[in-house]
């Protein structure tokens, strides 16, 4: 491989130190990776890194002086894989195929040194900082690594440096695939270090504390027998066949094949029982050339560089400067939204938050959720005692809205009716001080006509949060007409406390998420009063991958929802969101949508929907939804609600949860030339989020 195409490589020194191991065990040559720089940016490997380490693997292996051979990280990182800035540089399959056998020429050598080798994993540790480890002979873990993890699946690629072949036949099948594979899917989730240790991947786990000296200490007795590791057996049976093959389920399931890593990874486990070493990892040198010349892993990395760097520094956002200091929060309403997010600002800002309602049951219910939350949070493990008593007495409540004299914000969680939430400001303006930031929480109507009726417009911003308010990382910051630029400092700066990922998201019906979801939905429900089975429709949107089918998210958010939001951008975009009657008809009958309890179609629901004349195969129904798409993204930007495409997709990973595998939606449509076809012209310039042109 030619490593001048991998321009602007930050190099990750491997620098070697004798160490004195205790007890009479000997020399021990210690690595460590460091690129020079702090925590902030780990150490990653490109080409000239991974040949400073086999040079350094060299001399190691020359000498007769030693008795092992460690490898540690910098303070708090282990080491984070390849330097995946340099895919967009490769264009050519061969060098992307010796992108994989350069790492596995490396990091092989740790597994074939005449002395054992231990890996010291003392910070974060992800995909190639993994792979490092497993070709060691033994591996000992910090007790404070919160970031572990084999995330390539997730961007579009395999564990390529030996992790599809040495993890499973290290920990078994059924647990490496819950590293790979399961933990990707489960939006990649971490493992921390206890989760390490117990899968069997860690031999031993130290407090971080004295980590890298008990880490030597236990070295030096494995080394002299006086300790000894003992790991189970690997099933290389029956046990790793019916592994694969619930987990292929699963991928299948959930993605429908529109994400090939998932499948490329799976089947590189499954042969994985079977073959030797070198063919495993010349499977794997395969893979990955594969991916890397594949769209797939392009969007990936696009989606990845989004939520990385974009959503840290939000287009449009005035400056943090003029943001206000947020000491105490006021919340209109007692609800399931409500409570949420009173938890949320007591826990993220450590502030007072105080909740009114219309009567004290409800009042009551709701800061009692609140309280059962910090419960559960206690239970967990996720806050000591002292915090969770701290927490239940930041979260209060109060019939009069008097009690908002001393707040720095005020946000509304109340019916999303427009008379409803303007009534809610006056009154509220009436007890608040001027420099008082008011917020409201709607999911669809105009902040500009909220305003409309204030002594202080211009206090009045947006804050769109996602439900379960938890977990999803999205906030739509809106900007009203007369929004000032006080106010909207205050929510971005507050939105950042909360460890929320802000998009400013101009004045205009549904904002982004709401707008484009609710264009996909209205398609696919319009394809059914058509005459379409339920079946088919739902069916149709499968080769996206998305997080669930429509008629599914459309029982998560309650049809009532669904429809109050149709009907407000059919108001005001007639001929692009038409009004269903069998949904208003489904809202009538109480349903709570589509399915029953246990996921088979409710036989009333599909007599609600009978009667249309003209149905529509599944392709037909994915066809009129991706131009549908095309149509509304086109229309977002050419009405200036975000700034870029970009922010469209950063809006659909964050809010919705669209997969990266896609880039958003914009990527996709660029590439299956849906966008030139609807719009006249693509999204994204060509080669971002694609191979190049």
């Amino acid at each position: 491989m030619n490593p001048e195409i991998f321009t602007g490589e930050v190099v990750t020194h491997a620098r070697v130190r004798d160490v004195t191991l205790p007890g009479g065990a000997g020399t021990l040559a210690l690595i460590t990776l460091d690129n020079g720089h702090d925590h902030t940016r780990p150490s990653t490997f490109g080409p000239r890194g991974l040949a400073e380490l086999g040079a350094a693997l060299d001399a190691v292996a020359a000498r007769e002086d030693i008795a092992a051979v460690g490898v540690t990280g910098k303070p708090f990182v282990f080491a984070v894989g390849a330097d995946l800035k340099g895919v967009p540089l490769i264009t050519g399959r061969a060098d992307a195929a010796a992108v994989g056998r350069l790492g596995h020429d490396v990091f092989r050598r740790l597994g074939e040194l005449r002395v054992p080798s231990f890996a010291y994993y003392n910070g974060a540790a992800l995909g190639g900082g993994v792979e490092i480890g497993l070709h060691c002979s033994y591996r000992t873990i910090s007790s404070g690594v919160t970031a572990f993890a084999l995330p390539e699946t997730f961007l579009g690629l395999v564990p390529g440096w030996g992790g599809t072949y040495l993890l499973p036949h290290l920990i078994g099948a059924e647990r490496a695939l819950t590293v790979i594979v399961d933990n990707p899917l489960a939006q990649n989730r971490m493992l921390r270090a206890r989760q390490v240790h117990e899968l069997g991947i860690a031999d031993a786990i130290f407090d971080s504390a004295d980590f890298l000296e008990e880490s030597l200490a236990w070295t030096a007795r494995v080394l002299t027998g006086e300790a000894e590791v003992r790991r189970p057996e690997v099933d290389r049976g029956a046990a790793w066949d019916d592994a694969v093959a619930k987990a292929r389920w699963t991928v299948d399931g959930r993605l429908h094949g529109a994400a090939p890593s998932y499948v490329r990874a799976l089947d590189l486990i499954a042969a994985a029982k079977d073959r030797t070493r070198d063919e495993g990892f010349a499977a794997e040198d395969e893979a990955l050339a594969d991916l890397i010349m594949g769209d797939e892993l392009r969007a990936g990395l696009y989606a990845f560089d989004l939520t990385q760097k974009r959503a840290k520094r939000p287009a449009g956002a005035p400056d943090p400067a003029l943001a206000r200091p947020v000491t105490k929060v006021g919340i209109v309403g007692a609800g399931l939204m409500a409570s949420q997010l009173a938890l949320l600002f007591a826990r993220r800002l450590d502030v007072p938050v105080v909740l009114t309602d219309l009567d004290r049951e409800r009042l009551d219910r709701g800061v009692g959720a609140a309280h059962a939350e910090v419960g559960g949070l206690l239970g967990k493990g996720r806050v000591s005692p002292d915090k969770a008593a701290r927490l239940r007495s930041l979260i209060t409540g109060s019939l009069t809205k008097d009690a908002f004299a001393d707040a720095d914000l005020v946000i509304e969680a109340v019916f999303e009716e427009m008379a409803v939430k303007r009534a809610v400001f006056a009154e509220v303006e009436e007890h608040v001080t001027a420099e008082c930031v008011l917020a409201t929480n709607t999911s669809s109507l105009s902040v500009g006509e909220m305003a409309a009726g204030l002594r202080h417009p211009e206090r009045l911003v947006g804050l769109h949060f996602f439900n379960p308010v938890a977990v999803l990382p999205l906030l739509e910051v809106v900007r009203g007409a007369r929004t000032g630029d006080a106010a909207l400092a205050t929510a971005f700066a507050t939105g950042k406390a909360l460890r929320k990922s802000c998009v400013l998201v101009e004045d205009a019906p549904a904002f982004v998420v709401n707008r484009v979801l609710v264009r996909l939905l209205a398609e696919i429900v319009q394809a059914v009063d058509e005459g379409t089975p339920i079946e088919v429709a739902e069916r149709a949107a499968a080769p996206l991958g998305l997080p669930m089918p429509p008629f599914m998210l459309m029982g998560l958010v309650g049809p009532a929802i669904a429809l109050h939001v149709n009907e407000t951008l059919h108001a005001a975009f007639p001929g692009r969101f038409p009004l269903s009657g069998n949904l208003a008809k489904l809202v009538a009958a109480g349903k709570p949508g589509v399915y029953r309890p246990d996921l088979t179609l409710d036989p009333e629901v599909v007599d609600l929907f009978a009667g249309g004349t003209d149905p529509s195969t599944a392709e037909e129904v994915l066809g009129r939804a991706l131009a549908a798409l095309a149509s509304e993204v086109r229309a977002l930007l050419d009405e200036g609600v975000v700034a870029a495409a970009e922010d469209v997709d950063l809006c659909m990973i964050l809010g919705a949860g669209w997969p990266f595998h896609l880039g958003g939606i914009t990527p996709y449509l660029d590439r299956t030339g849906v966008a030139e076809k609807v719009t006249g012209r693509r999204f994204l310039p060509p080669g971002t989020a694609s191979l190049p042109a």
